[in-house]
């Protein structure tokens, strides 16, 4: 028969072997909490940029804001109205009203505005992220993706808008 003792310390032992044991083995992962959780607002910008790729193709018609034909600001007003989200019909209303953010913190579906020279209006796009944005030119050219970092837009840059 095995002492007492003896096989108090077998016990204590092979306890803390298994302690130290399992403290060595990996926890199991979990998903981030940007992949376990989408915020209304994240979900509000997806919904904004499936709605404006939608148009993509949709003619330019001067004071247009449906799929037949869009302006520039046409485009955001019909867009955003169609996600639930009320903003003015013109560029220049569009970007008072919205809440300005810089070229480094824009996100999807933030309001990009560029000063066209020699136009007191402002031209305004959606942003879809990594530098590109959709709009509505001008005449005879549809709905279509650009760049902010292409020379003719960066150079009119004036800010981006959140709404």
């Amino acid at each position: 028969m095995i002492p007492m003792r003896v096989l108090v310390r077998i016990v204590l032992i092979t306890g803390l072997l298994t302690v130290a044991l399992a403290a060595c083995a990996p926890w199991p992962e979990r998903p981030s909490a940007q992949a376990a959780y989408s915020s209304p607002e994240t979900a509000r910008a997806q919904e904004i940029l499936q709605l404006a790729s939608r148009e993509l193709g949709a003619p330019y018609v001067y004071g247009g804001d449906t799929p037949r034909g869009f302006d520039c600001s046409g485009l955001v007003y019909y867009v955003f109205r169609h996600a639930g989200i009320g903003v003015p019909r013109t560029a220049n209303q569009q970007l008072y009203a919205s809440h300005p953010v810089s070229l480094r913190n824009l996100q999807p579906g933030d309001l990009v505005f560029f000063q066209i020279v020699g136009n007191i209006q402002m031209h305004v796009g959606i942003y879809f992220g990594n530098g590109v944005f959709i709009h509505a030119p001008e005449t005879g050219q549809p709905v279509s993706y650009a760049r902010l970092d292409d020379r003719y837009w960066k150079s009119r840059f004036v800010g981006g808008g959140r709404f």
